[in-house]
């Protein structure tokens, strides 16, 4: 008879920088390999930490059981939950606030700078929009309803009550958001506009730019030139779907590649960050009616484009 999975109890160990404890289940073991919890976790950790760094953790008391700190030499018990605070790297700060346009008890607009990420990945952990307004709110229980692109500013949405993100994360899934970005790429009068671009992209894991490909189209943008002078427009972008890279994707697709952007039209080589040089696309407008209090909801950035003073804006 197969063993049903318990749901998972509540991490015993609090949130440190912003950040969650990672949980880990024990796997079965059918062959006998891990007699004792510090086999298992020498053997799944070795090529991430080490075996020397295993054992200190262990003797710190840092790996953690629903009843407290956890001996290596107790007997493996599969099924069972652990937690533990990973070891941060440094990271190097990215110099901007995040601003708050709007909070109160459901949920908290966030104005996100360009360069900071929106949840932790990958070498990006405190770094992050979650982890400092975690902190700065005093919310350890928030959560993002959705993403922007690290390199992308403007508005995210962020859940107050973990209740409450289900019905969030709906609304951006069934498309019920009115999503309105700003970019600045070149002006070419040859480009007729405004126009609904639709193609089919593609993003590879492994690979840093999604790609268009013949086939059916999956992503939907409409493009509008609102301004333009010295060789440059000022363009409004309503995504119909949210394809990864997609507004970076179609702007590229017509000849508009907008500016500063590292993977298009060319993927350039990794480097420090310049954050004098920002990606100039901007998540200006999200607008719904909301699915908890069901009022009509409008928010507009406070944030504008280096290369296009806000005071220009219409």
């Amino acid at each position: 008879m197969r063993r049903r999975n318990r749901a998972a109890p509540p991490a015993p160990l609090p949130q440190r920088d912003g950040i969650d404890p990672v949980r880990l289940r024990l796997p079965e073991d059918p062959d006998g390999a891990w007699p004792t919890v510090r086999d298992h976790l020498r053997a799944r950790y070795a090529g991430a930490v080490g075996g020397g760094r295993v054992e200190e953790m262990l003797r710190d008391g840092r790996f953690v059981g629903e009843s407290g700190p956890v001996a290596g030499d107790e007997p493996y018990t599969a099924g069972r939950y652990l937690w533990f605070h990973r070891d941060f790297a440094v990271e190097e700060r990215v110099p901007f606030d995040i601003g708050i346009v709007h909070r109160d008890e459901h949920v908290v607009i966030a104005d996100k700078p360009h360069f900071l990420a929106t949840v932790p990945r990958g070498s990006h952990v405190k770094e992050t929009a979650l982890a400092r307004l975690r902190r700065d709110l005093d919310l350890p229980a928030l959560q993002p309803a959705h993403r922007l692109d690290r390199l992308t500013a403007g508005l995210v949405l962020f859940v107050v009550r973990p209740g409450d993100r289900g019905a969030y994360q709906t609304m951006f899934r069934d498309r019920q958001v009115r999503k309105e970005y700003e970019a600045i790429a070149p002006h070419d009068p040859a480009v007729a506009l405004p126009r609904i671009v639709r193609s089919r992209i593609v993003k590879e894991r492994g690979v840093l730019a999604a790609r268009e490909e013949p086939g059916e189209p999956n992503s939907e943008t409409s493009v509008e030139l609102l301004a333009e002078r010295d060789g440059l427009g000022r363009y409004r972008l309503l995504p119909a779907t949210g394809r990864t890279h997609q507004l970076r994707v179609h702007m590229n697709g017509l000849g508009l590649p907008i500016l500063n952007d590292p993977l298009f039209p060319v993927v350039l080589p990794e480097g420090p960050e310049d954050f004098s040089h920002p990606l100039q696309l901007l998540a200006r407008v999200l607008e719904f009616t909301d699915p908890v209090t069901k009022e009509h909801r409008r928010f507009e950035s406070r944030r504008s484009l280096a290369q296009w003073p806000r005071s220009t804006h219409s």
